[in-house]
C-alpha cells in the first residue's frame, strides 16, 4: 500500500513560492513562511529573501531574477522564474506571470499581462546586427500568451520595435526585429511578422500566417488563417491564401461602428478594384479622376497609390538598407 505523501520543508517551500506572489495560498496544512521583501531605491521591488507568505499585497517573488537596476513599478507583479534585465522598465499594474524574460532595452506600459515564456528584447534575428543600440516599447493593456516572442529593433529600422495598446498575441505569436504595431490588434497562435512589417490598428490574423519582411498591413483588415502575405494589405479588406482579397472586412467594420453607407461604399470600391473585368490600374484611374467619394474609399486608394510607388507591391521595401519611415497612415476619423 502506498503511504500518504507528505508535505517535505523544501517542497512545500516551492509552492508557498509559487502560489504566495500572486495572494493565493498554497494547498496544504497552511503553514507560511516568511518573505523579506526589498524596495528598490527606485520605488520597484527586488528579490526577497526566504519563504514569502500567502499575502495578497506580494507582488515579487523571491525566485524572480531582478536586476537592480531594472525600474519596476510598486503595483507590478513579477512571478517565479522570471528574468529582467538592467535595461527594463515595467509600469504599473503589469504582471509577469512566470518564465517571462525581458532583455534589453525594454520599456513595458501599464496593465500588461504576460503568461509563461514570454521573450521580449531578445537581439534581432539579423546576421548585420552588432548589438547595437536598439529597444522595444510596449504600450498599455495587451496580452501575451504563452511563448510570444518579441525582438528589439535594428540601426536600419530606426532602432525600434514598437507594440501599441490593447493588443492580443496568442500562444507562439512572433514579431520580428523593427515591428511597428498599432492599438486592438488580435494575432492568433504562431503568426509570423518578419523584420520590418508594419501593422495598423484593428487587425486580426487567424492561426499561422506568415508575413514577408517590409510588408504593411491596413486598419482593420482581416487575415485569413494560414495566409502567406507578400505584398502590402489593404485596409478594410480580407485577404486570404497568397495575397487574394476576399472581400471588404463588413462585420468588422460593423462591430466598430462604420456606417451601413460607408461599408456600402468600400464593398462597391472593392468589387470595382479587385472583381471587374477593367485592369486595375484604369479602375484606380478612374477613382483618382473622380470628385466626392466617400472619405474611406479615399483612403483605400491613397493607400493603394502609396503602395504602388514601393517594389515588389511592398512600400517599405523602397527603404531596405535605410532607415524605415514611421508609420504615419491612419483612416480618417
Amino acid at each position: 500500500m502506498r503511504k500518504p505523501v507528505t508535505w517535505s520543508s523544501s517542497v512545500r517551500g516551492a509552492f508557498d513560492r509559487l502560489f504566495a506572489w500572486n495572494g493565493v495560498e498554497a494547498p496544504g496544512d497552511g503553514a507560511e513562511g516568511q518573505c523579506n521583501d526589498v524596495h528598490a531605491s527606485n520605488g520597484g521591488t527586488t528579490r526577497g529573501g526566504d519563504i514569502p507568505s500567502a499575502d495578497e499585497h506580494m507582488k515579487i517573488s523571491p525566485l524572480a531574477d531582478i536586476h537592480p537596476d531594472a525600474r519596476v513599478d510598486e503595483d507590478a507583479f513579477v512571478g517565479p522564474f522570471c528574468v529582467v534585465g538592467p535595461e527594463v522598465e515595467i509600469g504599473s499594474g503589469t504582471r509577469l506571470l512566470s518564465n517571462v524574460v525581458l532583455i534589453g532595452r525594454v520599456i513595458v506600459g501599464r496593465n500588461n499581462l504576460m503568461y509563461p515564456n514570454v521573450v521580449i528584447g531578445a537581439p534581432p534575428q539579423d546576421r548585420g546586427y552588432r548589438d547595437e543600440l536598439a529597444e522595444v516599447r510596449i504600450g498599455d493593456n495587451n496580452i501575451f500568451r504563452e511563448a510570444a516572442t518579441i525582438h528589439r529593433g535594428t540601426p536600419k529600422g530606426g532602432g525600434l520595435t514598437l507594440i501599441a495598446d490593447n493588443n492580443y498575441l496568442m500562444v507562439n505569436a512572433h514579431c520580428g526585429h523593427d515591428t511597428r504595431m498599432g492599438s486592438g490588434c488580435t494575432l492568433a497562435n504562431n503568426v509570423m511578422l518578419a523584420g520590418h512589417v508594419h501593422v495598423g490598428n484593428n487587425v486580426v490574423m487567424g492561426g499561422g500566417v506568415g508575413v514577408h519582411q517590409f510588408v504593411t498591413i491596413g486598419d482593420f483588415a482581416f487575415i485569413g488563417g494560414y495566409s502567406r502575405l507578400h505584398h502590402d494589405v489593404p485596409p478594410f479588406c480580407k485577404v486570404d491564401g497568397a495575397d487574394l482579397v476576399r472581400g471588404i472586412n463588413s462585420v468588422g467594420l460593423a462591430r466598430a461602428g462604420f456606417s451601413a453607407e460607408d461599408i456600402e461604399a468600400l464593398e462597391t470600391a472593392c468589387r470595382r478594384l479587385f472583381y471587374h473585368e477593367k485592369p486595375f490600374a484604369a479602375v484606380m484611374a478612374e477613382y483618382i479622376r473622380e470628385t466626392g467619394l466617400n472619405r474611406y474609399v479615399r483612403y483605400l486608394i491613397d493607400y493603394l497609390r502609396r503602395r504602388d510607388t514601393g517594389r515588389h507591391g511592398r512600400y517599405l521595401e523602397s527603404f531596405r538598407g535605410k532607415p524605415t519611415p514611421e508609420p504615419t497612415f491612419a483612416p480618417p476619423p
